[in-house]
């Protein structure tokens, strides 16, 4: 990634905004020498609503991740979704996905504006790649709160800074109408699109990421809306999803600037959160079950002792054998629940002032995931092919059998693990062997197949999309913690509460949304298609 061009994307990030709410997307920058949509080059702005999207960092982590076993921490922010506490002034968090997505929305409906002042057709694949791009990012923000602005978001400029909140179920069929037209204008004998950080540009590729998108849009109404969901997950198989792992849709970290670095990463080098959180005791012990080769691609044992721990240059033992998971819904506080009175505790590493209560618990393995240029994993090839499978179980005509797509994906899933780089790769033969003795059942298949997607979102470090599938289809069947203070009667969160700042930025939307709620703005209310 070019220096200049993360530059002028961040610059240009401030001199065209419109807002879906004052707070966040009300930017207009009135400096009268500024560029102009006639002399900004609009591919800067896809590259910045781009970044903007893919790095989560904390909008994963405290939530998502803990909520669905993938992680666990007894450090005290991560027990908002690892114990499920709401606690203190961390319930701002719950805030990110709804500000980082308008304000990734904004600069690609910027790049679509600009590219309209100096002409359409010079810049029809940024036009078309964005708009593809601002149905992925609508997908998650309506995912995690429910109803929220989308027909009138983003039209400040119109004199709308107080949207209307639309309905999920009005929503969902407007994204994959949006959708099909977006993939449509795509034009092979177009200029490419340079800002594009996905694929560079190249039209074949984002040709199978939408469809590939079609696909977990519409699979996302299996249980409210089953005949559409058909449908266009049909005409998405038909049309060409991915193909290889190699399709994936990753946006890397750039280690070069600190809002280019994998933000994710960054969290996790948080003097405390590299202490602290651990792989989930769920996961771990699963992988295990079937002696599954993720095993010691994924996890490591810290060197002993607490300074050792705290290195983060210092690589741990990644042997399998030796993998043991945290359990979730632990601290360290001497109480009850501190994770060192549980039966099966391990024990410190180190002794005296150097012990690591926590050292014998598998952390993310340093090679694989700590690293500042880290690939954000968007939506993958094996993500697909497990929805495939699933449809194919479903009866629905998509190319192939359930059993062969169910394979193509827990193939795809290990094989991604090679693109966080040669540490995570998986040989070849190990993960044919591994797809050869462990194929679809002929029961429970629906289990099966999204206890996979469960892994490979997680071993992806895609946590939020982990978390939105485990909603939709309850697979795995994890166990709540019931940590004292919980918030939510010991049951896992369902979404994400409304930021405050609708409450007074857009008083009759935020109420428009919660009316669709169930029980009111709560972290236990379900969104639409959560049934």
């Amino acid at each position: 990634m070019r220096k200049t061009v993360i530059y002028a994307a961040l610059t240009a990030a401030t001199l065209f905004s419109t807002s879906c709410s004052e707070k966040y997307l009300d930017d207009v920058n009135t400096n009268p020498n500024a560029a102009s949509a006639t002399t900004l080059n609009p591919n800067y702005l896809l590259t910045d609503g781009q970044l903007t999207f893919a790095n989560t960092g904390y909008g994963e982590l405290l939530y998502p991740a803990p909520a669905i076993q993938a992680l666990a921490s007894t450090f005290n922010y991560y027990g908002n979704g690892d114990k499920y506490t709401n606690s203190g002034g961390f319930t701002g968090y719950q805030a990110l996905l709804f500000s980082q997505g308008y304000t990734a929305l904004s600069r690609l409906q910027q790049a679509i504006t600009v590219a309209n002042a100096q002409g359409a057709s010079r810049y029809t694949n940024v036009i078309a790649i964005s708009n593809i791009m601002r149905i992925m990012i609508v997908q998650r923000i309506t995912d995690a709160y429910g109803d929220v602005p989308f027909s009138q978001a983003l039209m400040a400029s119109q004199g709308i800074t107080t949207p209307q909140y639309d309905k999920q179920q009005d929503i969902y069929p407007a994204m994959l109408t949006q959708l099909e037209t977006a993939i449509a204008s795509l034009s092979a004998t177009g200029d490419k699109a340079s800002g594009d950080l996905l694929y560079g540009g190249d039209v074949t590729q984002w040709k199978k990421l939408g469809y590939s998108l079609m696909v977990r849009v519409a699979m996302r109404m299996t249980k409210v809306n089953p005949t559409l969901a058909k449908t266009y997950t049909e005409k998405a198989a038909a049309a060409g999803t991915m193909t290889s792992y190699t399709d994936n849709a990753v946006v890397r970290g750039d280690i070069a600037f600190g809002d280019t670095q994998n933000a994710t990463t960054n969290a996790l080098l948080t003097t405390d959160d590299f202490r602290e959180v651990k792989w989930s005791k769920t996961l771990i012990d699963y992988l295990r079950t079937t002696n599954d080769p993720r095993l010691g691609a994924i996890a490591e044992i810290p060197a002993a002792g607490a300074t050792n721990n705290a290195n983060q240059a210092l690589v741990g033992d990644n042997t399998p054998a030796l993998q043991r998971g945290l359990p979730n819904g632990y601290d360290l506080t001497g109480g009850t629940f501190d994770i060192r009175k549980r039966t099966d505790y391990p024990g410190a590493t180190g002794t005296g002032a150097d012990a690591a209560p926590l050292g014998n618990y598998s952390r993310p393995r340093i090679a694989v995931y700590i690293q500042r240029a880290a690939p954000n994993f968007l939506l993958t090839y094996a993500e697909t092919e497990l929805l495939l499978a699933e449809a194919a179980n479903r009866g629905w005509s998509v190319g192939a059998n359930a059993a062969t797509h169910y394979a193509n994906g827990v193939r795809g899933a290990m094989l991604s693990l090679s693109q966080f780089g040669t540490a995570g790769a998986i040989s070849q033969g190990t993960i044919d062997a591994y797809v050869l003795a462990n194929p679809l059942g002929a029961t429970n298949q629906l289990k099966q197949i999204n206890e996979q997607y469960w892994l490979e979102t997680s071993t992806t470090f895609n946590f939020i999309e982990g978390w939105n599938n485990w909603r939709r289809s309850g697979y795995p069947e994890l166990t709540p913690v019931n940590y004292p203070g919980n918030v939510t009667g010991g049951t896992i969160p369902r979404r994400l509460i409304y930021p405050v700042t609708e409450v007074s930025n857009n008083p009759a939307g935020y109420a428009s949304g919660v009316a669709s709620l169930t029980g009111g703005d709560l972290l236990t209310s379900r969104v639409w298609w959560d049934k």
